[in-house]
């Protein structure tokens, strides 16, 4: 069995169906004190809840809201909130790591290695570091060749789709772009 790492619903939908067809266990694990704010994790951890249920995987959940911890954890970097998504990586891969030996899994993998917006080669890089130093083994596999595959179900399911990462640095710059945006738009 391999444990998966699942930011969120519909990051897991392609990454789960991949696992089906080459016939490999996977059980998820929700491990992400970075979201922020409150309603945001809480719509994410409903959607994961609806594929959970529609998919019939079996979810390990840690529905700890960790904003302070997070904050805390990432406090050396927000001075540079470029530094904050390898720290975040980190944070998320260590602990994933961790409840991967705690079970006794013969591997452990993430699907942000699902998505286009994450900085995919920092994430194999630490997820190989961890798996070196804490001698278990990464699982590799590069889904964003199924990003719009899984993007479409989960359309198709409507699932709550997020409009950014996670990280309060994350949501600013969503936002602020969108601002900019519109700002454009009105004085065109």
């Amino acid at each position: 069995m391999i444990l998966i790492h699942v930011c969120c619903g519909p990051c897991l939908l392609y990454p789960l169906s991949w696992f089906k067809e080459k016939g490999i266990e996977v059980l998820g694990y929700f491990y992400n004190p970075n979201i922020h704010p409150y309603r945001e994790f809480k719509v994410r951890v409903k959607a994961l809840e609806q594929v959970e249920t529609l998919k019939g995987i079996k979810i390990i959940w840690d529905k700890t809201y960790g904003l302070r911890f997070f904050v805390k954890e990432t406090f050396m970097v927000c001075e540079n909130p470029e530094k904050r998504c390898e720290r975040c990586y980190v944070i998320r891969l260590r602990q994933t790591v961790k409840k991967a030996l705690e079970l006794k899994a013969e591997a452990f993998t993430t699907t942000l290695l699902y998505s286009i917006y994450q900085k995919h080669n920092l994430i194999k890089e630490i997820a190989e570091d961890l798996s070196h130093k804490y001698r278990i083994p990464f699982f590799y596999e590069d889904f964003r060749k199924g990003y719009k595959l899984g993007q479409e179900e989960a359309i198709t399911l409507e699932l709550y789709r997020q409009s950014y990462c996670g990280c309060i640095f994350s949501e600013e710059e969503r936002y602020s772009k969108a601002l900019i945006k519109e700002l454009k738009r009105k004085n065109k």
